[in-house]
């Protein structure tokens, strides 16, 4: 793609790319131009607490557990969202026989507060809905017909969660499209079959933790305990509003069985530590680069410098949550992006070893240095995305950091440094 740009054009265009990057990255100065994209900064170097959960589902059947349980962490993801928190996550990890849930909040200030949040147990509840105009409905029927609640007030009903036994995704005989069946036990079946008499042709408001899910509307009185929730669903949104509802309505007790507190000032020491690090070892590799390789050196030294930016821009864009151990693989993907240049470096010198004028000896040697580098860097993107999919978020921070360092030093060696050459190597 880039061959049949002229070499200056080329060096111009990545020159420019470099200090745009670099501006992007320096947030003191890119804060003072924009507020896209500012830095997002993991619980070992913004402070923050992680919760951890056990799950009890002793008392869900077994058939609804995995719908309890991700109910549960959807339900939990929403509250944690109120808190105003930057990147938090919420997941689910094993722990033997049993699943956990586990939050992670950095920098949350009220520790105590979120702990109370999260730990109630989800809350579902049906209310009737009055309508300031009679206008306000529409014309429509569909029994999963929404309609925004502006205009309308909502007032409680007795029938709650805990009088629903469960719910599932089927699909309509007919159309086939996804549906939300609900089944009550005897009690909330009257109930029910109460309110859909008292309000047909008008909604019904389903809440959980005071949040409205859905409103949809009453064609008939039902009864059996049974009712659905039909509409224009996709098998994802179905699958969401299923779990919901067991959520609210199955008991699924969490219980906090660990707290880890992370203080905002142990974060800024990591933070500077951190960085004090990664310029004390590019410094090193620079150093090294100018002592051994002498001019070839200046253009490695450079083309480290325009790679560190647009790594570090990429990484804002994405944007990655920046931790310890991502910069520790930001680091080791710097060591990378040198060794490459090292390689094409030795195949040069042998070149002109044989003879080759300076020129066709760098040529030569990108040519045969490429399918090593290639070969390094392939099985080091492969461990990288084994070690993203299948471990936990600490060594997750580390491979994916790792991994686009990876993908640019491809780009770093073959295109920034060849360039440089070609430029100022006639």
């Amino acid at each position: 793609m880039f061959s049949k740009i002229r070499p200056k054009n080329l060096l111009f265009i990545i020159a420019v790319v470099a200090v745009v990057a670099g501006v992007f990255d320096y947030q003191p100065l890119w804060g003072r131009i924009s507020d896209f994209r500012p830095w997002n900064l993991g619980l070992d170097l913004a402070g923050g607490t992680v919760l951890t959960y056990d799950i009890d589902v002793s008392q869900v059947p077994a058939a609804d557990q995995a719908n309890v349980v991700n109910g549960l962490r959807d339900v939990i993801e929403k509250r944690v969202n109120l808190f105003g928190v930057s990147e938090p996550k919420v997941y689910l990890e094993q722990n033997g026989a049993r699943e956990r849930l586990v939050a992670e909040l950095a920098g949350v200030r009220d520790v105590n507060q979120a702990i109370r949040e999260i730990g109630a147990t989800p809350f579902l509840d049906f209310r009737e809905v009055v309508t300031s105009t009679s206008s306000g409905m529409g014309a429509s029927t569909a029994s999963t017909s929404l309609v925004g609640n502006e205009g309308y007030r909502f007032i409680p009903t007795n029938l709650t969660g805990r009088y629903v036994v469960g719910a599932q995704v089927s699909f309509n005989s007919v159309t086939r499209e996804p549906q939300v069946d609900i089944q009550f036990n005897a009690d909330g079946a009257k109930m029910f079959e109460a309110l859909t008499a008292k309000d047909v042709g008008k909604p019904v408001a389903i809440f959980l933790d005071n949040q409205l899910i859905e409103m949809p509307v009453v064609q008939e009185v039902i009864t059996g305990g049974k009712a659905q929730i039909t509409g224009n669903f996709t098998l994802q949104a179905a699958q969401a509003l299923a779990g919901r509802f067991n959520a609210g309505a199955l008991p699924a007790p969490i219980t906090l069985v660990n707290q880890e507190t992370v203080s905002p000032d142990f974060g800024k020491n990591a933070l500077d530590a951190a960085m004090l690090a990664g310029i004390i070892g590019t410094a090193a590799v620079m150093l090294f680069m100018l002592i051994y390789y002498r001019k070839l050196g200046v253009y490695a030294c450079l083309a480290l410098l325009i790679y560190v930016a647009i790594t570090l821009a990429i990484f804002k864009i994405v944007p990655v949550t920046m931790t310890l151990s991502g910069i520790a693989g930001f680091i080791l993907s710097i060591g990378i992006a040198v060794d490459a240049n090292i390689l094409v470096f030795e195949r040069t010198r042998e070149e002109v070893k044989k003879g080759l004028s300076r020129a066709s000896a760098i040529g030569e040697g990108f040519k045969r240095a490429w399918t090593s580098i290639k070969d390094s860097n392939v099985s080091t993107i492969i461990t990288s995305a084994i070690l993203y999919y299948f471990t936990s978020s600490f060594v997750k921070g580390f491979a994916l950091s790792l991994l686009i360092g990876v993908l640019v030093s491809l780009f770093s060696a073959i295109t920034t440094t060849r360039t440089l050459l070609r430029v100022f190597e006639r």
